[in-house]
């Protein structure tokens, strides 16, 4: 099995900024990217930010600017700065990673963690 564990989440002002981190572990053959999303109250889940092999990077345009997202293949890790953080970015951020798993390489399937809350008040 695969699992992403999430952590960095809490309770910021506007304006301020939290870092979030995301690690993969278990039966990990590759990983092909891995990403963030996030889901606000009332809405459907929507992506924040990915990063591929290729060191490409994709942000949503509502946090473009203000957030960078960073992959350390070697670790499995993966990690969201965000900055200049706004009521909107409020919502719950999962953790996804698309996999090659040891049990099956032929396999590429999406992982995704427990998620961590975000919530930005004054």
């Amino acid at each position: 099995q695969v699992q992403l564990l999430e952590s960095g989440g809490g309770l910021v002002q506007p304006g301020g900024s939290l870092r979030l981190s995301c690690a993969a572990s278990g039966s990990i053959f590759s990983i092909n990217s891995m990403g963030w999303y996030r889901q606000a109250p009332g809405k459907e889940r929507e992506l924040v930010a990915t990063s591929t092999t290729g060191s490409n990077t994709n942000y949503a345009d509502a946090v473009k600017g203000r957030f960078t997202i960073s992959r350390d293949n070697a670790k499995n890790t993966v990690s969201l700065q965000m900055n200049n953080l706004k009521p909107e970015d409020t919502g719950v951020y999962y953790c996804k990673a698309n996999v090659q798993t040891r049990r099956n390489i032929l396999r590429w399937d999406d992982y995704w963690g427990q998620g961590t809350q975000v919530t930005v008040s004054s």
